[in-house]
């Protein structure tokens, strides 16, 4: 399988490769991917089917957080769960089997998390007394009935009494907790755009719909923008101080994604794995500090290794040379294939002042965007952001955003069972690429002091996200709180740690995604042992297969290569790190 794997994807080359290549074949073997064809999963129909139907019923009931919309969805992973339940598990090939065991976790996962939204939404009832009239606005839209105009221009103005009436009665409501009221606040702005996008349907199409309506519609959207502030005024509080007020999820919430993602530890064992890691690192960094002339001040050589950054308009040159280095340092080791078409159509873009206040580092895929400052920032913004990606710094970067990290992982995926990216879990994506940043750091990557200390900033970075993240799902650290720790114990830059916070916890991510970097890489270190140590494989044919499975929970990357035998039932039970 290596082998035909390693054919098909050296078939796309480019006409300027093939000129210095000539006996590579210029059109795909049909012979070999027939043969590939026949290693497929069983499943595979059925999850192309599934995630078909779910987009389509997430587009159809897309009033968020309705009791619509639960009650439809938990019909339909039900309805799928009875269809695994009705299926020959025996029957299906290995990689069928896999595929099973995956759709199942996620229904279960599913069905958990309607079930927590139901208690979210009960929780925030209080402060919402108005809301469920106008989640049915979008719903009868959804379910074309027609609108009757006088009638609907008066439901609008009662409803814009009653917001107004419920901001008045704020204050003498017994107190919230400030999470809570951020949440129902986050609700009422949602609400509002949907009301917008529901009145935008109808509004200039329907003569008398847009006679009687748009004055009560503008009323009502005052009413909730006033609100949403109102709620945040009186009962946030201190979490306003901080630079992003996040959604911790609690112990429980945790411990279901946990589940979902297959891993059998608990936070607290997760954050001290991740203090054992920080103790090694903090030895390393001593080590660097001293031959650079620092004595034990690692903190002191950071500062002279973030001082190295390249003057502005020369850090694209500093991202190619980087992304050449690892390419021939992978190579020259033959650890995987690498695709030279991969290798062409990799492209590079400045990422702008905007998103860096969200995203202060690169970011990677066939797209490397690459943080540095633009004219229009201030001087302190322009001196943080060159210090934070210094070119020792980028030394682990580049090769995480591009090859063999995340564009390499979407190269594959789109060409090899790309039904599996339903199945997309930040322990396969950011710990493949992390796991590549400790394969390089053992081999010697890093060429010198200033080398170590930049890589040992990402991997320190990355334990860092386990013990803030878990900790502030957890409710034992604030936003603030989580800044401070990255500024002291990491040697953040301030502006990039409150970033990283608000990327962290603004409700893009899901809650293991910064614990998915280390744990991820953790893991495939752990089964890459297991084996290519055993003899059982060679580094290439570990590389690659891992690649051609897909993307799924690292411990069903296991029972792919190890043949595992699989249940319907199957229950994560793989403790990596023991």
């Amino acid at each position: 399988m290596p082998r035909l794997l390693a054919l098909l994807l050296l078939l796309s080359v480019s006409s300027a490769a093939r000129a210095q290549a000539p006996a590579l074949q210029a059109t795909p073997d049909l012979n070999a991917l027939a043969a590939l064809s026949e290693t497929e999963s069983d499943l595979r129909l059925a999850l192309e089917r599934y995630g078909a139907d779910r987009s389509a019923l997430l587009r159809r009931y897309d009033v968020p957080l309705s009791p619509v919309r639960r009650l439809r969805m938990t019909t339909f992973y039900r309805d799928w769960l009875e269809a695994l339940d009705n299926t020959a598990f025996a029957a299906l090939n290995h990689e069928g089997q896999v595929d099973y065991v995956l759709l199942r976790n996620r229904l279960e996962f599913e069905l958990e998390m309607l079930a927590q939204e139901s208690d979210l939404v009960g929780a925030m009832a209080p402060l919402l007394p108005f809301a469920r009239e106008l989640e049915q606005l979008q719903e009868a839209r959804r379910d074309r009935q027609p609108v009757e105009a006088r009638a609907t221009a008066d439901q609008l103005h009662r409803i814009a009494g009653d917001v107004q009436a419920a901001e008045a009665a704020l204050a003498d409501m017994e107190p919230v907790k400030g999470v809570l009221a951020a949440r129902a606040a986050r609700h009422v702005r949602d609400l509002a755009r949907l009301v917008r996008g529901w009145f935008g349907f109808h509004n200039g199409y329907d003569p008398l719909f847009t006679w009687w309506v748009p004055r009560p519609h503008e009323r009502l959207q005052e009413a909730l923008a006033s609100y949403a502030s109102a709620v945040e005024s009186r009962f946030i509080g201190d979490l306003a101080t901080g630079p992003v007020i996040g959604d911790p999820i609690g112990a429980e919430g945790l411990a279901a994604h946990l589940k979902h993602e297959m891993i059998p530890y608990s936070a607290d064992e997760l954050i001290a794995i991740a203090e054992a890691e920080f103790a090694w690192m903090e030895e390393a960094l001593v080590e660097a500090a001293r031959e650079m002339g620092y004595g034990d001040d690692w903190r002191a050589a950071q500062e002279a290794v973030k001082n190295l950054a390249v003057p502005p308009g020369e850090k694209p040159g500093v991202v190619l040379d980087l992304e050449q280095q690892s390419i021939d340092f992978i190579k020259a080791r033959d650890w995987i294939t690498l695709p030279p078409l991969a290798h062409e159509v990799w492209r590079m873009e400045m990422m702008s002042p905007e998103r860096q206040r969200v995203a202060p580092f690169f970011l990677g895929g066939e797209v490397i965007q690459v943080s540095y400052p633009t004219d229009e920032m201030e001087h302190d913004e322009k001196l943080m952001s060159m210090r934070g990606n210094n070119p020792h710094f980028n030394r682990a970067t580049v090769h995480h955003e591009l090859i063999p990290g995340h564009h390499l992982q979407g190269f594959m995926t789109r060409r090899f069972n790309a039904h599996r990216s339903m199945f997309s879990t930040p322990f396969w994506g950011e710990g493949w690429a992390l796991y590549w940043e400790m394969v390089l750091w053992d081999a010697g990557f890093p060429r010198g002091p200033e080398d170590r200390i930049g890589m040992l900033f990402w991997r320190m970075h990355r334990a860092a996200r386990i013990i803030f993240s878990l900790s502030f799902h957890l409710e034992r650290m604030t936003p603030q709180e989580a800044v401070d720790f990255l500024v002291g114990r990491v040697g953040h830059e301030r502006a990039n740690a409150e970033a990283e916070v608000r990327r962290s916890f603004a409700g893009n991510y899901s809650p293991l995604y910064q614990v998915g970097y280390m744990m991820g890489g953790m893991q495939f270190r752990a089964l890459y042992r297991e084996m290519v140590d055993s003899g059982a494989m060679t580094s290439r044919e570990f590389h690659d297969a891992v690649m051609l499975g897909g993307r799924m929970p690292v411990e069903m990357v296991r029972a792919r290569l190890t043949g595992q035998a699989l249940t319907r039932n199957h229950e994560t039970a793989w403790r990596f790190m023991d």
